[in-house]
């Protein structure tokens, strides 16, 4: 992975973005500065605005009065999770310690020149303080699930065996495959689309905003499959974070010169740039897609004493399992906490025109 994506996928899967918005807790400001309260802590638009600003950087065109609502209010329910997370690892005793933000800050930087470092720092629209506040709350997150979710996280012998026995057919290739997934967005308006968060583009302008925020929010080291469930317009393989399974290499032949080239370069666990889909018949764009390389196998049948089968399973199933808990997680933490959207409230009093 080359130093670009290594600094971009520091947070281990949680956003550069999403920044830890208690720094500014108990200060007094205006009401008109809180966009929302999560348990007593509120939270600013100015947080909202540089995560706005960061996020349209790049997408090009204008932007409408709706669409830059409609980010907003993205953007603020992210925030929103992450109080009412920060709030859970408080209660927990779990915060990150000074010590262990300090250690990881410095295993980031240790790749790069100072001046490199802070060239980043400055594309990201972030100083080195906001650096610090994500670092320490992605440190703060992976105690947090490390101890709510993945430790009670069981996947016995029998699991795997039993699985193998029912897919052993997945694991006999006749040729080399490629496990792919990927995020697809399109401008066809599509009322059967579904994720997590009912997103979808309505023509080709938002198509191509939506794609380049999904573009940066990866580059910010947020989690591809999570994306994938939350933004990602193919119906069938969002709701499994864009898991396509295993491809043929023959099939992958098939497809477009610029898609095969872009996957041909990937490595195991990275992910391509936007790749226009375009239509042969009018040259027209039909999608956008962001594809990420998960492993690349030989041929031949794979027995269930390959360590790499027992691994690719076991992974396959706690992943599943903790996907599932996290999600059940977070709507529990919801549930417990107090929250006061005004952003929202005020979009519905002015009918969606506020800014």
């Amino acid at each position: 992975m080359n130093k670009n994506l290594k600094f971009l996928s520091y947070a281990g899967g949680v956003a550069v973005l999403l920044l830890l918005v208690c720094a500014g807790c108990g200060s007094k400001q205006a009401p008109g500065d809180v966009m929302a309260v999560v348990d007593g802590h509120n939270i600013y638009r100015a947080d909202v605005e540089k995560y706005y600003q960061n996020q349209i950087a790049g997408s090009g065109g204008e932007t409408s009065d709706e669409q830059a609502a409609s980010t907003r209010l993205t953007i603020l329910r992210q925030l929103i999770d992450n109080e009412v997370f920060m709030r859970q690892a408080e209660k927990l005793g779990l915060l990150a310690t000074e010590d262990e933000v300090d250690r990881r800050v410095n295993e980031i930087k240790a790749p790069f020149s100072k001046e490199e470092f802070e060239a980043r720092l400055r594309d990201k629209k972030i100083t080195f303080d906001d650096f610090r506040r994500d670092v320490r709350r992605s440190l703060t997150v992976d105690k947090v699930l490390n101890k709510e979710i993945t430790s009670k996280i069981s996947i016995s012998d029998k699991d795997i065996t039993d699985y193998y026995n029912a897919h052993k057919a997945e694991f006999n290739f006749i040729e080399p495959q490629y496990h792919l997934a990927h995020i697809w967005v399109t401008p066809m308006p599509n009322p059967q689309v579904h994720n997590l968060r009912n997103d979808k583009a309505q023509n080709e302008s938002e198509a191509r905003k939506k794609i380049q925020m999904i573009s940066n929010r990866l580059e910010s080291g947020e989690d591809f499959a999570t994306i994938a469930m939350n933004f990602s317009e193919d119906t069938d393989t969002s709701g499994n974070g864009g898991d396509l399974g295993f491809t043929p290499e023959s099939s992958l032949r098939n497809t477009d010169a610029g898609t095969r080239e872009v996957i041909s370069k990937l490595k195991p666990g990275q992910y391509s740039p936007i790749i226009p889909v375009i239509s042969p018949v009018n040259k027209q764009a039909i999608g956008f897609e962001i594809v990420k390389l998960l492993a690349k196998e030989p041929a031949g049948q794979r027995e269930l004493s390959d360590p790499r089968v027992q691994l690719a399973i076991r992974d396959q199933l706690r992943d599943r399992r903790e996907q599932i808990l996290r999600a059940a997680y977070d709507d529990v933490l919801h549930s417990h906490a107090k929250i006061e959207n005004y952003y929202a409230e005020s979009m519905l009093q002015t009918n969606g025109v506020k800014p």
